[in-house]
């Protein structure tokens, strides 16, 4: 007896259906049931069938799928693993500059005027700074900033502020300590002036880029910059240094030093007498100049008032200037040396020659006289020079002639920069001969109409004072780079301008001025013979461009020892209110300023008696 086939668990035969065992098939026609297959044999599924062409484009797509992002990883890790890996170190790498120490400079002896030590900014990147309030709590004290504006700084958009300017290196590590994200440091090294007032105006200031802007700072420059060197070093994401990571630099090559033929002593002595002058209240603007008179060496040169370049920043703009070089006066009298000069020299007279003197003279439409008016004078030529006489000087420079009178002015340095090593230097105006009028060939010769500074105003008496041969005023005198090595800057050649005899006449002469009857008995000096000149010109006043209400400039130039001559002292003073002359308020600080040189050089007092002079005809 056959036993039913039943149905899997779970599943029922459908209603009205009847289960066949075997191969009972059905015929085939639409709807019919389909009974199912031996159940011994397992259940076939019935899967799409693939053309062969369909199956070709499908692995040939698998298949590029494969070589692109197969090829991809060679070219990552084989090919351009090198380059991507060097191109996130090159992000991480950062370059900073190591600054140059600038060069020193010194006086004659050594003596600093001007040197740098380290120093460095702080900046920050404010996307790297997670706590600004923190960051600014934690740097307010180090870096004596106010914390709320240390956090508005850090709060900012960018990658870059400023926090400080020109830390010191205890600080600068006080802070690394502090190991704080987006603080980082850039070489700012600090420019010290330890001599503060005292030249000044010759050592000049640099600016926040460390660029020279005045004085020797600007003119050596390129000498006392150096050469910076660079730094690359790699940076986490905090912008700090990885310990092993790249550090690499270029060393700097620091700067050379500069060597003054200042005296810082004399300087200093000799401003000190500048700012007195000018505390008097009538005296605007006081300049002085000494030199040596066999080198033309500048040992000291300043104005009042001055000004401190630690503090050039904070100074008011128009006194950072050195108006011993920039500033042109009229000179006055002192320019009567040079009248005296060619005359003597050209053989047109002598210093014992007698001269009637009028107390005035016709210029073409002018008339030109004396400090006073007086009746004819019958003074020597010497006489004419310690009494100052207008009138007697013009009487010889019309033996002269204008065109001789302006080529001994020329010899002497009139007109023309005396090429000392600072910037700014005025050649001063001396019109053509051929261009003066009768009234300016009558002024020139006794020093109106014609402007100069008082470094070319001390140069005219260097000439006189060295035996008539003029060395050109020099301030630098040597350089030394950082290696040690020494270079002697170039001396200028000396130009002789008039014969040693015409010299000695003229020092025999202006020894007069200072001597009994003369006009400037203030500016001997004890103990030594002085030789010297005084002047007093109108100024021009510079409301109106004329004389009117513009006061005077005072001047006395001179040299020491009178019969062996080694200092030349020039000073002039602008005095806007005062009528004063030249032999009552610039002669005593010539006479302190000479002083004080001559003791500071070891110089000997006079072993000759002054001789005794013939100012006037039958004296």
């Amino acid at each position: 007896m056959s036993t039913p086939h039943r149905p899997p668990p779970g599943r029922r035969p459908a209603p009205g259906r009847t289960v066949r065992s075997g191969s009972d098939v059905p015929p085939r026609s639409t709807g019919a049931f389909v009974p199912r297959r031996d159940p011994g044999r397992r259940r076939r599924e019935t899967l799409p069938v693939l053309r062969p062409r369909g199956l070709r484009v499908g692995m040939a797509l698998i298949a590029a799928a494969l070589l692109l992002v197969t090829g991809k990883l060679v070219l990552l890790q084989g090919v351009d693993g090198a380059q991507y890996a060097e191109a996130a170190s090159q992000a991480r790498l950062r370059t900073v500059d190591i600054a140059a120490l600038r060069g020193q400079v010194l006086d004659r002896d050594g003596n600093l005027l001007a040197y740098t030590v380290d120093a460095s900014l702080v900046v920050a990147d404010p996307s790297l700074v997670a706590d600004p309030q923190r960051t600014a709590l934690a740097l307010t004290t180090l870096l004596d900033v106010p914390a709320s504006e240390l956090t508005e700084l850090l709060e900012r958009d960018g990658r870059y502020v400023e926090l400080a300017h020109q830390v010191t290196p205890e600080t600068v590590s006080a802070i690394e300590d502090l190991e704080l994200d987006g603080i980082r440091f850039e070489d700012e090294p600090m420019r010290l002036y330890p001599a503060g007032f005292v030249g000044g105006q010759v050592v000049g200031f640099i600016g926040r880029d460390g660029e020279g802007l005045a004085g020797i700072e600007q003119r050596f420059d390129a000498q006392l910059s150096g050469t910076d060197g660079e730094r690359r070093v790699e940076v986490g994401s905090g912008g700090n240094p990885i310990p092993s990571g790249i550090d690499e630099s270029t060393p700097a090559v620091d700067g050379s030093s500069v060597q003054l033929t200042l005296d810082e002593d004399v300087q200093y002595v000799m401003e000190q007498r500048l700012a007195a002058a000018c505390s008097d209240g009538a005296t605007t603007r006081a300049s002085a100049v000494v030199l040596d008179v066999h080198t033309g060496e500048v040992v000291a040169m300043g104005s009042c008032p001055g000004y401190d370049p630690g503090a050039a920043r904070s100074t008011d703009p128009d006194l950072l200037g050195n108006p011993v070089v920039s500033q042109v006066f009229e000179p006055g009298s002192v320019m009567k040396a040079v009248t005296m000069a060619g005359a003597i020299e050209e053989g047109l007279t002598t210093p014992d020659e007698v001269i009637s003197v009028p107390g005035h003279i016709q210029a073409g439409d002018a008339v030109v006289t004396d400090a006073h008016d007086h009746a004819p004078v019958d003074w020597t030529v010497t006489g004419i020079l310690a009494k100052s006489s207008n009138v007697g000087t013009i009487m010889l420079a019309r033996r002269l002639g204008d065109e001789k009178l302006e080529e001994y002015l020329r010899a002497f340095g009139v007109g023309a920069a005396t090429g000392v090593e600072l910037p700014g230097e005025s050649a001063g105006i001396l019109e053509p001969a051929e261009d003066w009028t009768a009234s300016r060939a009558a002024n020139v010769p006794i020093g109106q109409g014609v402007s100069v500074t008082t470094l070319q105003m001390a140069s005219v008496y260097q000439a006189i004072a060295n035996g008539g041969v003029r060395v050109e005023p020099r301030l630098v005198s040597s350089v030394t780079a950082a290696d040690g090595t020494v270079t002697p800057v170039e001396q200028p050649e000396p130009t002789r301008v008039v014969s040693e005899d015409t010299a000695d006449d003229l020092a025999y002469m202006l020894e007069a001025v200072v001597g009994p009857g003369g006009t400037a008995p203030l500016g001997q000096v004890d103990g030594f013979r002085v030789a010297g000149k005084t002047g007093t010109a109108q100024r021009a006043n510079p409301e109106c461009g004329c004389y009117d209400g513009g006061g005077y400039v005072t001047t006395f130039v001179g040299f020491a020892p009178a019969d062996d001559p080694q200092y030349v002292v020039a000073v002039d003073l602008e005095r806007p209110t005062s009528s004063a002359e030249g032999g009552q308020v610039a002669a005593p600080v010539f006479a302190d300023v000479m002083r004080y040189a001559l003791t500071a050089g070891g110089v000997v007092p006079s072993g000759t008696a002054r001789p005794e002079f013939v100012l006037t005809a039958g004296d």
